[in-house]
C-alpha cells in the first residue's frame, strides 16, 4: 500500500510543525477579527491559514519546490473567491473589503508555514496584525476630517424618495430639471424603498459643482408634490 510506503515519521513531524504554526498564527489573526466581530473571525482565518498550509505542504512532499510554487499560485487565486463572499454592498457603500484582504493575508501566512518558512510566516503575521491594529487610529482620524466639497473632486449623487406609481413622472421631472441646469447624468439607479416607494439615485457627470447649486436643485425637487423627500450627498472619486 502506498500509504504505508509513503509514511515517514520525520516528514510527518515536519508537516505537524508547519500546520501547528499555521494554526497558531491564523488564530492570532482571527482573534483580532473575532474581537471586532467581523464577518470572517477566528475559525475562518484559522481554516484559511491551515488549509493553505496543507496544500503547500502536500505539494512540497509530492512535487518538491516546483510543485509548491504551482500550488501556491492556485491558493492566491482561489482565496479570492472566498474573499468575494464576505464583500457586501450596503447603503450605497461596500463592506468587507478589509476582511477579504485579511483572509488573503491568512492564506499567505499559511502558504509560508506549509513551505517550512516559519520565520517568514511569523513576520507576515506581525505585519497583517499591525495593518489591522496600528493603522486603525490613523484611518479613524482621517475619516473624521470633513470633506471639503469646494476643494475635493467629488461625485454628486441626488437621492429621491417617491411613491412607486409616480416613478415615470418623477424621473421625467428630474431629467428636465437637470437638463435645464446643464448637469448631465452619469448614472441612474432605481431601487425599492419600503413597500410602496422607490429610491432614485442620480449620479451627476460634473465634478466641480458648488454646494449652493446642489442645495438649490434639492429645494426645487422638494417643491415637487410627487416627491416625498430629496437630498444630495458627495461621494469621493477613487
Amino acid at each position: 500500500m502506498h500509504a504505508i510506503t509513503n509514511f515517514d515519521s520525520l516528514e510527518l513531524l515536519n508537516s505537524f510543525v508547519g500546520l501547528l504554526a499555521a494554526f497558531i498564527l491564523g488564530s492570532i489573526i482571527g482573534l483580532e477579527r473575532q474581537f471586532r466581530q467581523r464577518t470572517a473571525g477566528l475559525r475562518t482565518n484559522v481554516l484559511v491559514c491551515v488549509g493553505a498550509a496543507i496544500f503547500v505542504d502536500m505539494a512540497m512532499r509530492t512535487g518538491g519546490a516546483d510543485g509548491a510554487i504551482r500550488v501556491a499560485a492556485y491558493v492566491v487565486s482561489g482565496v479570492g473567491f472566498l474573499g468575494a463572499g464576505v464583500i457586501m454592498r450596503e447603503d450605497g457603500g461596500v463592506r468587507g473589503i478589509n476582511t477579504a484582504a485579511t483572509l488573503w493575508g491568512s492564506a499567505a501566512i499559511g502558504t509560508c508555514a506549509g513551505a517550512d518558512l516559519i520565520a517568514e510566516a511569523i513576520l507576515a503575521t506581525a505585519f497583517v496584525l499591525a495593518a489591522n491594529t496600528l493603522l486603525r487610529p490613523l484611518v479613524n482620524a482621517i475619516n473624521r476630517i470633513p470633506i471639503d466639497a469646494q476643494a475635493s473632486e467629488l461625485t454628486h449623487v441626488i437621492h429621491i424618495i417617491a411613491a412607486s406609481n409616480h416613478r415615470q413622472i418623477v424621473m421625467a421631472d428630474l431629467e428636465r430639471l437637470l437638463k435645464s441646469s446643464n448637469y448631465p447624468l452619469a448614472e441612474l439607479d432605481i431601487g425599492p424603498f419600503g413597500d410602496d416607494e422607490i429610491e432614485i439615485e442620480a449620479t451627476l457627470m460634473a465634478t466641480s459643482i458648488d454646494e449652493r447649486d446642489m442645495d438649490h436643485l434639492i429645494k426645487q425637487l422638494n417643491r415637487n408634490a410627487k416627491i416625498r423627500q430629496a437630498f444630495w450627498s458627495p461621494r469621493t472619486n477613487e
